[in-house]
């Protein structure tokens, strides 16, 4: 019998149609603790992505490569997509771990969401039923793909292919 391909092959598998180009990803964060204000701030220095303690959530940042493009999510305060970020620095040993397990990448702030997409309008939207917002909800560093990544960038005003 065949072995499942682990969560990270699924994930970079669903977010790399195109061979060239970004893969897309959503990161969590409570704005009250780290807001898109603050990334935003820390300029092109960028951030770590710290403080993930989920074994998918931390294979998916291993799973991405400098370039790739995520939504900034604001989860249990605003529940909305605000943001563009970039991945700027591969996975590395997340500095706020003493276990050594834990890696995180780094990010920096891309472009505001005009017109914040907040969670009730993923779910109100029939074509991102299958989105991991909508289907695991409570996962930090979720997997976007190519045309959920297109159909949020244009509710939320921005043009994908100009990012």
């Amino acid at each position: 019998m065949p072995k499942k391909p682990s969560s990270a092959v699924a994930a970079k598998s669903k977010t790399s149609e195109k061979a060239t180009g970004p893969a897309f990803w959503l990161l969590k964060s409570e704005p009250d603790a780290f807001s898109w204000d603050d990334l935003k701030a820390k300029g092109k220095a960028g951030e770590p992505w710290t403080g993930v303690r989920n074994f998918l959530a931390r294979n998916n940042m291993k799973a991405m490569k400098i370039g790739d493009l995520g939504f900034f999510y604001h989860s249990n305060i605003g529940k909305e997509i605000v943001g563009i970020c970039k991945v700027s620095a591969l996975a590395h040993p997340d500095p706020s771990d003493d276990t050594g397990k834990w890696e995180c990448v780094d990010v920096v702030a891309v472009a505001e969401v005009p017109k914040p997409v907040t969670l009730a309008e993923v779910r109100e939207t029939p074509s991102l039923a299958k989105m991991s917002l909508v289907t695991s909800a409570r996962l930090s560093v979720q997997p976007v793909t190519p045309e959920e990544w297109r159909i949020i960038c244009k509710m939320g005003g921005l043009d994908p292919k100009k990012l």
